[in-house]
């Protein structure tokens, strides 16, 4: 059990950021942390990275428990906090040879992460000359730097492009075939395209704890596309079990299918009937959305 985590609670003051939480994440697993803003994400990642304590409560991470062996979980964890702290007057080599130093990383590591990342572009700027979503690449090369067993992201995808969006979901799925990675984020569409579970969390109390294939609608399933050009509503429902065609904005479309069967064949045959160009296909788990909805009154 790569995280294992027991009736753990956290007061600030009179204020309970936690109550009572507990969850296990094995290995190899990618869980998305769910909730609204002030839902106790962060203080629950804090805990798991031994930067803050718990009021009450016991957690282990790779086995190491959170009070007692505070150093070996910080070894086998690699931690990109919210707010991604940098050192932005270094080079992003001089950033990750100081931090490999500290964690006693051969430098041949370096330039490891900074390939796995897709930093080798960037990686002779100084830090604070990149862009966010190359700073974002920085702060998750740092927490591959030492190899750890456990990855956990706060945020990750904060204020990335949808170019950037993409290869961060690519490397996180990447790392999650061998690794455990344990992220929050406020984008259902993220954890669609990354997570194998979800766990949502509102005012301080776990409300659902599910596999993406558990939440998946038994009737039905949402297929998001975007076409290089307009296309009547009427020709998209005549695709086999259409229940519903929603044009969001601009060329993307909404298309509801009565049916559990991956449909998206379906669609990339029509737009290449039509001559077409697809540029986005994903699907969307409307069952997601509607559920964290209610459970926490967004």
């Amino acid at each position: 059990m790569s995280i294992s985590v027991e009736n753990i609670s956290k007061l600030y003051g009179e204020q309970k950021a936690l109550n009572n939480i507990s969850f296990k994440v094995n290995k190899p697993e990618i869980v998305g942390f769910l909730g609204p803003n002030g839902a106790g994400k962060s203080t629950m990642m804090k805990i798991l990275t031994t930067y803050i304590e718990p009021t009450e409560g016991e957690a282990k991470v790779n086995d190491f428990d959170i009070a007692l062996q505070k150093q070996q979980v910080q070894l086998s964890v690699g931690y990109l906090p919210e707010h991604n702290p940098l050192y932005l007057e270094q080079y992003v080599r001089e950033y990750l040879a100081f931090n490999a130093q500290v964690y006693g990383v051969n430098k041949t590591r370096i330039e490891e992460v900074i390939e796995l990342t897709g930093l080798t572009p960037e990686a002779h700027k100084k830090i604070g000359q990149l862009s966010k979503g190359y700073r974002q690449r920085v702060g998750l090369a740092n927490a591959l730097l030492h190899n750890p067993d456990v990855l956990i992201l706060d945020e990750p995808t904060t204020g990335l492009d949808p170019n950037q969006l993409v290869d961060i979901r690519n490397l996180i799925k990447s790392i999650g075939k061998e690794k455990t990675v344990f992220l929050s984020t406020h984008i259902m569409q993220e954890v669609e395209a990354m997570c194998d579970r979800v766990i949502i969390i509102n005012k301080g109390e776990i409300v659902a704890n599910k596999t993406l294939k558990e939440l998946r609608d038994d009737k039905e399933q949402v297929v998001v596309v975007e076409f290089d050009y307009r296309v009547e509503d009427a020709f998209l429902l005549k695709l086999p079990k259409v229940k519903q065609v929603v044009n969001t904005h601009d060329f993307v479309y909404e298309i509801t299918f009565t049916t559990t069967d991956d449909m998206r064949s379906h669609v990339f045959d029509f737009a290449h009937d039509n001559q077409l160009k697809i540029l986005q296909l994903n699907q969307k788990n409307a069952s997601l959305e509607s559920m964290f909805r209610e459970l926490t009154n967004q």
